[in-house]
């Protein structure tokens, strides 16, 4: 049934919408933002929207009701039509006015008068009238099968043991101090593991010491990472840039020849090996 719901401006109005003729669909309120103008006017999600300031939305544009919605300044006028069901959340009342962002969870008392028949609501044990009020074990009929259990719970037996219990019982009963068929038995001592035959080392990098693992440079009888492969005086990468070795160490050529002056009146002269 449509209801005409009336906000006191001025915006924003505290809802959001969705649909218009654009998308096919009518224009409903998504969202009502708690302790708005919306929300106190009992607007709800799911309302349909069928009239803005007594126009009709059947032909409206999703912005269209957005523009008709901003050009209402002081009041604005909605026609809603709202579903048979509504989703309900108990209200917080303070002051005598509901509060937006509190519900109240707590259980309301109900009534146990409705119930036609209220036999055995609280569990009672049922007594047969003309007999006495104490249960006796003979007035229920015993099955064969419930004697035989109960038979065997009051008969005293010997728990049960298995045939390799029996035998070792037998052993360590024997006269002598230790039982026959036995031997003693060491705590297992833990080896240390071994390099397996065939399983290749890892080499180690001269400059920094650790386990080299994946492309390997070598210099002479020195194995380096691509990146440790650098001049001892600069650091710079070696790559591509010849190495000189002075002294068991590595260098660039600049720092190489600082390294190896020749006597005076000789000029230095690099060399390269020939590959």
């Amino acid at each position: 049934m449509p209801q005409n719901v009336i906000l006191q401006g001025p915006a924003p109005w505290g809802f959001r919408l969705s649909g218009g003729i654009d998308f096919n669909q009518p224009l409903i309120i998504t969202r009502i933002t708690p302790g708005s103008k919306a929300s106190a006017a009992n607007l709800c999600p799911g309302d349909v929207i069928i009239a803005i300031d007594g126009l009709s939305t059947e032909n409206m544009t999703h912005n269209d009701a957005q523009e008709r919605i901003k050009a209402a300044a002081h009041q604005l006028c909605l026609k809603i039509e709202r579903a048979g069901t509504k989703l309900w959340s108990p209200q917080v009342s303070e002051d005598g006015k509901a509060h937006p962002f509190k519900i109240n969870l707590e259980a309301e008392p109900q009534d146990m008068n409705y119930f036609e028949h209220r036999h055995n609501i609280r569990p009672k044990p049922f007594i047969v009238s003309g007999r006495s009020s104490d249960p006796s074990p003979n007035s229920v009929p015993q099955s064969d099968v419930y004697k035989m259990l109960h038979a065997n719970q009051e008969e005293p037996s010997q728990p049960r043991q298995s045939g390799s219990f029996k035998v070792l019982q037998n052993l360590v009963s024997e006269e002598d101090g230790r039982p026959m068929g036995t031997r003693s038995v060491k705590a297992p001592v833990t080896k240390i593991p071994t390099a397996m035959p065939g399983v290749q080392k890892v080499p180690l990098c001269d400059k920094c010491g650790n386990g080299i693992i994946g492309t390997v440079v070598k210099a002479r009888d020195k194995y380096r990472h691509p990146e440790c492969f650098v001049c001892s005086d600069c650091n710079l990468n070696l790559k591509q840039k010849g190495y000189f070795f002075v002294e068991g160490q590595l260098y660039c050529e600049a720092h190489a020849r600082a390294r190896m002056r020749p006597p005076e009146g000789y000029e230095a002269v690099t060399v390269y090996p020939k590959c």
